[in-house]
C-alpha cells in the first residue's frame, strides 16, 4: 500500500463477506436452483440500490435485500416461506472469507485503523461483523444509512475521512466490486481492487492504486 495512509476502509458484501454463502449453505434444499437464485438475488440487490438512489426512494439495505430475494425466488419459480426465512437468517449471519481476520490484524499491527464502509444497514453490519468475529478488529462500522443514499453516490466515500478526521488521500478503500472501486476512486480515495474472480476492469472513470487477487495480498506492501 502507498505511504501516507492512516485508514483502510473495506466494502462489506462481496469483499469481507461472501454474498453467496447463504444459498450455498442451503444447497441441498435449493437443488439445481441454488446458483441461479443466488446470482439473481445479488444482481437485483445491487440494481435496487442504484435505482433507489437515482429515484430518491431510499429504504435501508435490509429491505433492499429482502425485496431482491423475493424477486429472485419468483424468477426461479420457488415459493417457500420457510426457505425464504432461512435464507434471510443466513444472510443476516453471513460468512466472512477465511482470510479476513488475519488481514485486519495485520493492518492494525502496522498502525492502520480499519473500518467497514458499506451500503448495509447498521444492524446488518454489526450482526455480520459479530458473527464473523471481526467486530473487535474494526475501529468503525460506517453505513450509508445516515445519508439515505447508496454507493456510488460521492458523499458516501467521504464518511471514513470524516469519521477519523483525516484527509481523503489518507484513506485507502478496498473492494471486490469493480463498480465500487470506480466510484471510490472518482471520489478521491486511494483504491485497491480485490479482483478475486479475474474480471476485466469496468469501462468507467477510475484511477485504481492497486489490483490484488485476494485480501491477504494487501499485506505484502503494507
Amino acid at each position: 500500500m502507498r505511504a501516507g495512509l492512516s485508514v483502510v476502509a473495506f466494502d462489506a458484501y462481496g469483499t469481507l463477506f461472501d454474498v453467496h454463502s447463504a444459498a450455498r449453505r442451503l444447497a441441498p434444499k435449493l437443488g439445481d436452483k441454488g446458483d441461479r437464485l443466488s446470482a439473481i438475488w445479488r444482481t437485483k440487490q445491487l440494481e435496487y440500490t442504484w435505482l433507489r438512489a437515482l429515484m430518491k426512494r431510499y429504504v435501508d439495505f435490509w429491505r433492499v435485500t429482502t425485496d431482491a430475494l423475493d424477486y429472485a425466488m419468483a424468477a426461479v419459480d420457488l415459493e417457500d416461506a420457510a426457505l425464504r426465512d432461512e435464507l434471510l437468517h443466513l444472510y443476516e449471519n453471513i460468512e466472512a472469507y477465511d482470510e479476513v481476520p488475519d488481514v485486519l490484524d495485520g493492518l492494525r499491527a502496522r498502525g492502520l485503523e480499519t473500518a467497514i464502509l458499506s451500503n448495509g444497514s447498521p444492524a446488518m453490519l454489526e450482526a455480520a461483523a459479530r458473527h464473523a468475529g471481526i467486530d473487535s478488529r474494526l475501529d468503525a462500522i460506517l453505513s450509508v444509512d445516515p445519508l439515505a443514499t447508496f454507493k456510488p453516490d460521492p458523499p458516501v466515500y467521504a464518511l471514513p475521512g470524516d469519521r477519523f478526521g483525516v484527509p481523503t488521500e489518507a484513506v485507502a478503500f478496498c473492494t471486490a466490486n469493480a463498480w465500487d472501486a470506480a466510484g471510490a476512486s472518482t471520489a478521491g480515495l486511494t483504491v485497491y481492487w480485490v479482483n478475486r474472480f479475474g474480471q476485466p476492469p469496468e469501462r468507467l472513470p477510475q484511477d485504481i492504486a492497486g489490483e490484488v487477487g485476494a485480501l491477504r495480498d494487501l499485506l505484502q506492501d503494507a
